[in-house]
């Protein structure tokens, strides 16, 4: 399975390379919140060894290996309404979400502390 972006997010994350140096999109996930999980996206600096490389549009996406598992196959969209604006996921992974949205569980995968991961905001 792949990550796939909408085109919105394409050109959202097209910004965030032009401000910033980067490869790429890096996207997985960090431990955090309620559920356990939270996505964790950022410019990709560099590329890894456990990277696993995927493409949307012209923009190069990095999942490390600790995180495949929980986000194979998500779609990810940007969003903004009024003032608010934030990546949107559709994850076929996540078996429950918080009340707040911020974090998820999977029934596949246990948390890890080889997942977890400060996030990168941008």
């Amino acid at each position: 399975m792949s990550i796939t972006l909408s085109d919105r997010a394409v050109a959202r994350v097209k910004q965030y390379l032009q401000r910033e140096s980067g490869v790429g999109l890096r996207f997985g996930v960090r431990r955090t919140g309620c559920s356990g999980w939270a996505y964790d996206v950022g410019i990709a600096t560099a590329v890894k060894p456990d990277d696993h490389h995927f493409r949307a549009g012209d923009i190069d996406i990095y999942v490390d290996d600790k995180s495949l598992a929980m986000v194979a196959g998500t779609h990810i969209d940007f969003a903004q309404q009024g003032l608010n604006q934030s990546f949107v996921f559709d994850n076929p992974n996540v078996k429950a979400e918080c009340g707040c949205g911020e974090s998820f569980t999977t029934t596949d995968m246990q948390p890890t502390p080889a997942a977890m991961a400060p996030a990168n905001p941008f």
